[in-house]
């Protein structure tokens, strides 16, 4: 019988074991959402009649300024600090996986709006401005939801509270920043819903795929 030497420590993963199953059929789900959206949007240039009913008719002093500072989170420089803060604290307790997802991870969300915004053609206040799916809404849904991640795999939660953890740390980071995006009229609420699926969809695959690329004979430790 082969035991565990008492010195041996589990290895840290990005994506938490115990968490894969779910988050795999709900980034599933969340890829579906974001292609059904795209479809029925695709070449528009009005609010839909879903976001005719929540639509936020613009905010006042104080929220417009508090919509403005979740606003700065998604902008490049808000971003970049964001992301270096994570980055810092990943390299100091050497955990270089976790850092890399953290680049990798809310990167990569981005990219795949980018990419989408000119294949489904939506637009807001003129065919210049590319709606869907949300950028900002994407990016910080992805960011804590990586941060939500290795937290869980730090603390070594399992999956029912570990589940709960990133997926509420996810909807509070979406609805926060689709709610700063339809208030100072940016975009409708449907693209906030698309750019937080976009990040459901992508993150949880990205974070399987670096525990693949860093290899089982490789494991980083708590």
């Amino acid at each position: 019988m082969v035991t565990q030497r008492s010195d041996e420590r589990p290895a840290l993963t990005a994506l938490p074991p115990a968490l894969r199953a779910w988050l795999g059929l709900i980034a599933v789900l969340a890829a579906l959402v974001v292609v059904a959206l795209g479809a029925v949007y695709a070449g528009d240039g009005e609010p839909g009649g879903v976001d005719a009913r929540i639509a936020v008719d613009g905010v006042g002093t104080p929220w417009r300024h508090v919509a403005l500072a979740v606003d700065f989170l998604g902008e490049p420089l808000g971003a970049a600090v964001l992301t270096g803060a994570v980055v810092t604290g990943c390299l100091l307790v050497r955990w270089s996986r976790a850092a890399v997802l953290a680049v990798v991870g809310p990167g990569l969300v981005v990219g795949a709006t980018t990419l989408l915004k000119p294949l489904v053609g939506r637009t807001i206040h003129g065919d210049d401005n590319l709606s869907y799916p949300s950028g900002h809404t994407a990016f910080l849904t992805a960011f804590v939801l990586v941060v939500a991640l290795l937290v869980t795999g730090r603390r070594g939660l399992g999956g029912t509270a570990g589940t709960s953890l990133v997926l509420g740390a996810a909807l509070v980071a979406g609805a926060a920043m689709g709610w700063a995006q339809v208030a100072l009229g940016a975009h409708y609420p449907t693209d906030a819903l698309g750019g937080w699926c976009t990040a459901l969809a992508v993150t949880p695959a990205t974070a399987w795929l670096a525990d693949r690329v860093a290899g089982a004979g490789r494991p980083e430790h708590r």
